[in-house]
Formats: C-alpha cells, structure tokens, sequence
C-alpha cells in the first residue's frame, strides 16, 4: 500500500490550498499522487430514481458508476471505515495517499498552522510536520506555508523514495 501522509489543520487554515501546491509539485516530479478527504457530512453521490439508486434500495451492498472517464463507488457502511481501509481501494497505482483531515487516524500528519486563525492543534499524536506562517516553540519539524517545495522534498525524501 502506498504510504499515506494527512494534511490537517483548523478550518479554513489551507490544507485544501497546500494539498493543491503540493499535488501540482509532486505530479511535475513525475510522482502518482492519490487524495481522500475526510468530512463529518453526509455525502450525496447518487440522486433518487437513478439506476445506481435503485440498485442500492433493492439490496446490492455496493455499486459502482463507470464512464470512459472517471468511477465513483457507492458503498453503505455502518460504521466509517479507518483511514488504511479506505487507501486500500487505491491498491498500489499511486506513489504516496495525501489526505484531507483524519486527525485521528495512526498516519504520518503535517498540520497546517496559520497565527490569524488559532493557535496549533493539541493532542494530535504523530504529527511529523507543520507548515505553518509564523515561527513555531516545538521540536516538530517546520515549513513556511509558502515553501511547497521544501514541503513537497519532505514528502519525497521521508515517504515516497524510501518505499
């Protein structure tokens, strides 16, 4: 499985914006990057009446919809599935998983920091990285939010090229 790295952070802080830096430096390195976002919402795939919406009201555990350009999977669970179960859909096509969120999950996680919008997060284990836009008092390695590059070699050299 590919190895998994989660962007996390309080809202609106930028993981989304340093997950699309980052996604553009790591694709021109020639690196197959996947992503999973994590949310607390109810997602909405499929609409009333369409086929793959009959087909999950008539019992199918799962079902998936498949153009010449992209699959979406539906899938019911009754519980939210841990973070490895998920990246082990992507099977081993990518070269690194970043995610969106996941504080709680066992995976690697560089958070995102930002001094206007609060201050770091706290009892989050194994946070390897800060990107962040003001100098940090902790032993936990640090990033300008701006310096994708640095952040992107990070990922390269501690993730990706050791697999």
């Amino acid at each position: 499985m590919p190895p998994i790295v989660s962007i996390i952070g309080e809202s609106k802080s930028g993981k989304t914006t340093l997950i699309e830096k980052l996604l553009l430096e790591l694709t021109s390195r020639g690196y197959r990057v996947a992503t999973i976002k994590h949310t607390v919402h109810k997602l909405s795939f499929d609409k009333a009446g369409k086929d793959s919406w009959r087909h999950l009201q008539s019992g199918s555990g799962a079902t998936a919809i498949v153009s010449p350009y992209e699959v979406v999977m539906i899938k019911s669970v009754s519980k939210e599935p841990d973070l490895n179960e998920i990246a082990r859909l992507f099977n081993e096509e990518y070269d690194i998983i970043l995610t969106e969120g996941f504080k709680e999950s066992v995976a690697p996680k560089i958070e995102v920091h930002r001094k206007a919008a609060s201050p770091p997060l706290s009892g989050i284990k194994n946070v390897v990285a800060m990107a962040t836009d003001e100098p940090l008092e902790t032993n936990i390695r640090q990033f300008s939010l701006n310096n994708v590059k640095a952040i992107a070699d990070f990922l390269e050299s501690e993730y990706i090229k050791g697999r």
